[in-house]
């Protein structure tokens, strides 16, 4: 059975795992789930085939159920001829646009609901850039708990058509994601909805995680020298890199097995965290004007940006941006080379993974996954 307590990211200050959190009450920064029970071995996975298969390394108990759709298990696909055309030795793309609502939003959100059902709360909230409304409109419906959906008018038309068929009252807003969280935050304030805002509950992460324990399992329980992750909140790399260290430490991989180095794929348009990387800060100022059609990727004030800086520093990592000409061009080579249907944010981590070939950062040798985060089917209108 999986007991777990509340840490805060910066301060260590704790809560107990039955608390209904959302940022630390010292700091305002993130929690982090941390696992009170010794690691469990590989043998605790069960034979069903969503990410609740690693249930005894995520926050349920042996008496819930979770709230699923069939999140997870997505595909690792082989992309052997875009592995020669860029130069490297391997090169995997693990296509989250499987997923329900077609995009990697459905891990963290079925984790988030889960936890927040089983605590009763009233209803559900969230400021999205398109996929995460969606997924939350999804999963509140499997709960039967309503939900409202703050998202920017400029949100591809798919997407929000996919929220308004799930029954979520969805609020358009003029501006960016930043824009839609103030008014998410407040509407939570007045009516009590929990908030399910990215880093702002603490569970979201423990789905994004998944995604790593799902790399080491289909490449046989080893891990790729490389993952470029195109980064907006950041929760699926925080996640990822928090489940790498779980997993070594539980032994799930060898004791001495090498950390991929972190790679964060961001739009010229829209990049805090490159910029602060480059800078050597510990943290990542707004970004003034953000505009990439890459709407998952416009996140001028990630929450996490103290968290997602010390991943890429801790791995030995990287953060790069491309252009908008450059994740248009490379969004069309993803398709056209894997038969991946590639989201723009899947065509930014392309056009960032060739820009550092090319530059040496990532070398010939190099054994990298990509990631795809949603279906370029949402984007098309």
């Amino acid at each position: 059975m999986s007991v777990w307590h509340l840490e805060c990211s910066a301060c260590g200050h704790t809560e107990p795992g039955t608390a209904l959190a959302t940022v630390c009450p010292e700091c305002g920064q993130p929690f982090l789930v941390r696992y009170d029970s010794a690691p469990p071995s590989r043998d605790a996975i069960v034979p069903r085939w969503d990410m609740w298969r690693y249930r005894a390394v995520l926050p349920i108990r042996d008496d819930e159920e979770p709230v699923t759709l069939g999140e997870g298990a997505t595909p690792l696909v082989d992309a052997p001829h875009l592995a020669r055309e860029l130069g490297v030795a391997r090169l995997w793309v693990k296509d989250e646009g499987g997923n329900p609502t077609a995009s990697f939003k459905a891990r963290g959100m079925s984790a988030a609901v889960t936890r927040a059902a089983a605590l009763g709360v009233a209803g559900l909230v969230v400021p999205t850039a398109g996929n995460a409304g969606a997924a939350l409109a999804a999963y509140g419906a499997a709960a039967r708990l309503p939900v409202r959906v703050y998202a920017p008018a400029s949100t591809p038309a798919p997407i929000l058509d996919t929220i308004r068929a799930f029954g979520a009252e969805l609020e358009l807003v003029e501006g960016h994601i930043g824009d839609a969280g103030r008014l998410a935050r407040a509407f939570a304030r007045s009516s009590g909805y929990f908030d399910v805002s990215t880093l702002r509950e603490p569970y979201r992460i423990e789905g994004k995680k998944t995604m790593g324990i799902e790399i080491a399992e289909q490449l046989g329980w080893r891990l790729p020298t490389h993952v470029v992750y195109p980064t907006g909140g950041g929760t699926g790399l925080i996640g990822m890199w928090k489940v790498f260290g779980e997993m070594r430490d539980g032994r799930w991989l060898a004791r001495d097995a090498a950390l991929p180095h972190m790679i964060a794929a961001q739009a010229a348009g829209c990049a805090p965290i490159v910029r602060a990387f480059a800078a050597g800060a510990s943290s990542a100022e707004p970004w003034e004007d953000p505009g990439t059609h890459a709407s998952g990727l416009r996140v001028p004030a990630p929450l996490g940006d103290r968290l997602i800086l010390r991943a890429l520093r801790e791995s030995a990592g990287q953060a790069a941006a491309a252009s908008e000409e450059e994740i248009r061009r490379d969004t069309a080579r993803l398709a056209h080379l894997t038969g991946v249907d590639a989201a723009p944010e899947g065509g930014c981590a392309l056009a960032v993974l060739a820009r550092l070939v090319d530059h040496g950062w990532v070398p010939r040798d190099a054994e990298v996954v990509l990631f795809n985060t949603g279906s370029g089917a949402s984007y098309r209108v």
